[in-house]
């Protein structure tokens, strides 16, 4: 068995006359120009989770501590 380095390149070739290949290096050179990337849906600012959201950190904040999960459920004794 040898220790050949293989130097063919692997995977499917990329088309640089693709959409998404002209997509990232646009994206790429809005960075490069000290630009940002946002990705995702804009948050709606006043929305009810964003107000939640707000209240959660303000409690954080406070120094309060935040359970996660659903609070649990009282459990019944049965009287036999």
């Amino acid at each position: 068995m040898s220790n050949t380095a293989n130097t063919a390149r692997r995977g499917r070739p990329a088309n640089p006359q693709s959409n998404r290949q002209a997509r990232l290096s646009a994206q790429a050179a809005r960075v490069a120009a000290g630009g940002t990337i946002s990705k995702g849906r804009p948050a709606v600012e006043g929305s009810a989770r964003q107000q939640r959201l707000a209240e959660k950190a303000a409690r954080i904040a406070a120094g309060e501590v935040i359970k996660r999960g659903r609070k649990a459920k009282a459990k019944e004794t049965v009287a036999a």
